[in-house]
């Protein structure tokens, strides 16, 4: 792969390979920079502890999402703005 600069690729797992088999990406979405040249390569996580599964030369086990990247300009701050949430984290939302 060799992305032009400004976008990304994202690597994310199969669901059919999730619901069947249980196997899913262990880095999901694994990211590509636009930087990177060279061959993909997926790790792959097996979350059946029961049965095992091999894979050959050409078996579809990831989609490949590319994406153009925004890029941000960050401004350092002393404080930073109030919101409705503020710093409430996990499950702060009701959810």
């Amino acid at each position: 792969i060799a992305l032009p600069n400004g976008y990304v690729a994202l690597v994310h797992p199969r669901s059919g390979l999730a619901i069947k088999f249980g196997i899913s990406i262990v880095n999901t979405p694994g990211t590509v920079d636009a930087g990177y040249r060279g061959e993909l390569q997926v790790i792959l996580i097996n979350h059946d502890l029961t049965e095992s599964i091999s894979f050959k030369k050409g078996d579809r086990i990831a989609q490949l999402v590319i994406q153009q990247v925004e890029r941000a300009e960050f401004i350092e701050v002393a404080d930073l703005p109030g919101s409705e949430r503020s710093t409430g984290g996990f499950g702060s939302t009701g959810a």
